[in-house]
């Protein structure tokens, strides 16, 4: 082990939850809120470091890298959440923004033992995806010692690809190894060494803000609103249709024809509202401007 367990601040003990099995209900879910206040301060602490990474990812995936996430157990779940959900919302590509978990697609629902401890899981799992050095790799572990995320920064480091970790403890392991550490201070949890809890909180708002900060500098998003979103399923349908309908400002009816006719591209079909063009001359336009609708809108 890197570090004896009872150093880590994600193993400390709490002293406002030592006796909150002698407490009513209430008082445990106060406690507990109160506790998880403090992990958007310790999000706020790293927003310049949350601000150098979003840039890399920006970087990385602009010149055809993949974002890919690593992490173990909750961390390793987080990540394939947050790539999960980037497809359907921003029309990423299946395989632009992967979620990699130590012992695989079984970790996802169920805790595989000593999967964690395999830093040669790690690097066949990188390599099995093709990782190259276009590619960055983000390794996420509360305790910042996990083996298997060590050797996937390790093995991307080697091959000259960009890293960042994400830990929940000062001077860790990860944040070493990485050319980029985030590292969000949340203290000790309220049952200790829970880090499914403020440490695993405190992951979720990180890697949402990477992403969709990514996002928003790639052209993802028009004002606020997700104009890449993939109308795969009635409520998004409706989405894309109430988007078209606010940006192009016309009645829902006519944008839903508009989507209809531009094969349900939201881009190309506010695109077509707005310039009086054909679905071919509104996707030129896009691709000119890269994909940032508000620069084909100009044109």
């Amino acid at each position: 082990m890197l570090y004896k367990l009872n150093q880590l601040s994600t193993e400390q003990i709490n002293e406002n939850s030592i006796h909150i099995d002698e407490m009513s209900t209430m008082e445990i879910l106060t406690l507990i809120n109160e506790e998880d206040k403090r992990v958007a301060l310790a999000v706020q602490e790293e927003i310049p470091n949350i601000a150098i990474a979003a840039d890399e990812i920006v970087k990385a995936i602009g010149n055809g890298g993949r974002l890919v996430y690593m992490g173990a157990g909750t961390s390793g779940r987080l990540g394939i959440l947050d790539a999960a959900e980037c497809p359907p919302t921003f029309s990423t590509g299946e395989d632009e923004i992967i979620g990699l978990i130590a012992g695989g697609q079984e970790a996802l629902v169920r805790a595989v033992e000593g999967a964690e401890d395999n830093g040669d899981e790690a690097v066949r799992q990188l390599q099995d995806i093709g990782f190259s050095d276009r590619d960055i790799l983000v390794g996420i572990a509360a305790s910042g010692r996990t083996p298997y995320v060590i050797e996937g920064i390790n093995y991307a480091n080697s091959i000259g690809a960009a890293t960042i970790s994400i830990s929940c403890t000062a001077g860790s392991a990860v944040s070493r190894l990485a050319k980029i550490a985030i590292e969000t201070i949340v203290g000790a949890e309220v049952i200790a060494g829970s880090t499914r809890m403020k440490a695993g909180t405190a992951q979720k708002m990180v890697l949402n803000m990477l992403t969709t900060c990514s996002m928003i500098k790639l052209g993802k998003v028009y004002g606020n609103l997700m104009v890449d979103v993939q109308p795969t399923n009635q409520k998004l349908i409706e989405r894309a249709q109430n988007i078209v309908c606010t940006v192009a400002g016309i009645s829902k009816e006519a944008a839903m024809e508009y989507l209809k006719a531009a094969e349900m591209n939201s881009k190309a079909a506010i695109v077509m509202a707005m310039k009086s063009c054909t679905r071919e001359e509104a996707l030129e336009l896009l691709e000119k401007a890269q994909g940032f609708l508000r620069e084909a809108l100009e044109m």
